[in-house]
């Protein structure tokens, strides 16, 4: 296939990413009715809203990140806008589609295809991300096994000394990366395509990122859950953590549901239906409108203008 077919295709996936995810926010409104939305905003004060923002955005700041190590690690310079512009369409729409090689991947491979990057650069990209997300996930799943080994009980079953040992096989994923990172230079191959480990230093950075990400969107979720029931973070960030872990294996789009029915069994009597309808405002719906509306604007850019007629 040529190039300018890839081009094409990519565009188009790209808009119909867009159009399938505004298709299930207006299906997840639809179940929800905007009596119901609305009470549930009523119950939550301001300040939560502004809290849980602010960790949206530092959540988000942190994600472009993500590419900026994928650029370097591909051996590609781009100025640091345009790595955010991509990576924040690709994640606006790509958390609720859902599907995340296909549907953050087209629309990585749209913008840095044009961008002048090759599709081995690319997908070093996605890779690189999707390393950094499970870095992340780890870390924090091994953080929260640690501090409150109840959780194993209450969710997996587990005894405290099993989820003990869950939380240090967790934690041993970064250091066994790093090692990695530092021991292993010799090109490794996978079918025809040739690549190395990231350094170390980029290894350290996906570490810190992803565990600071996923600290961040489970301060988002905390902020606007009822503090006057006392909830522990740690228990918020790991049903989060779980929640993300049950919804990538289900494949369902957002992860719809799945989420909600971990929180509700990890915090049984802890009014989380209302936050949780905020929290997926707050984290999914706002960014994704406006990753479409930045998505609209820069496709309305590419178009060629009309020569005017002599």
């Amino acid at each position: 296939m040529k190039a300018i077919d890839w081009q094409r295709w990519s565009a188009r996936a790209t808009v119909l990413m867009a159009l399938v995810a505004l298709g299930l926010v207006g299906y997840f409104l639809s179940r929800l009715g905007w009596a119901q939305i609305m009470d549930s905003l009523g119950r939550i004060r301001p300040y939560q809203v502004a809290g849980a923002g602010a960790a949206t955005v530092a959540s988000y700041l942190t994600l472009t990140g993500f590419d900026r190590l994928g650029v370097h690690y591909a051996g590609a310079r781009l100025p640091y806008p345009r790595v955010a512009l991509a990576a924040f369409l690709a994640l606006s729409i790509g958390h609720t589609v859902g599907l995340a090689p296909l549907s953050s991947g087209t629309i990585r491979y749209r913008y840095y295809r044009e961008a002048g990057l090759d599709l081995t650069q690319i997908g070093l990209i996605v890779a690189l991300s999707a390393a950094t997300v499970t870095l992340g996930e780890a870390s924090l799943a091994g953080l929260a096994l640690l501090t409150q080994p109840t959780l194993g009980d209450r969710l997996l079953h587990l005894p405290a000394a099993s989820a003990r040992i869950i939380g240090w096989l967790c934690l041993a994923v970064p250091p066994l990366y790093l090692a990695l990172a530092a021991g292993l230079r010799r090109p490794l191959r996978l079918r025809r395509r040739v690549f190395h480990m990231p350094s170390p230093a980029i290894a350290v950075q996906q570490i810190g990122l992803g565990l600071v990400n996923y600290g961040f969107v489970a301060a988002a979720l905390y902020f606007v859950l009822p503090h006057a029931q006392a909830v522990d973070y740690r228990i918020v960030a790991m049903a989060y953590v779980l929640g993300n872990l049950a919804a990538l294996v289900s494949h369902v789009p957002g992860g719809l549901g799945v989420l909600e029915a971990v929180i509700v069994a990890l915090l049984p009597g802890v009014d989380a239906i209302g936050p949780l309808i905020v929290f997926r405002i707050v984290y999914f719906l706002v960014p994704l409108a406006l990753g479409c509306l930045l998505l609209a604007w820069t496709e309305v850019r590419r178009r060629p203008k009309p020569e005017l007629a002599p």
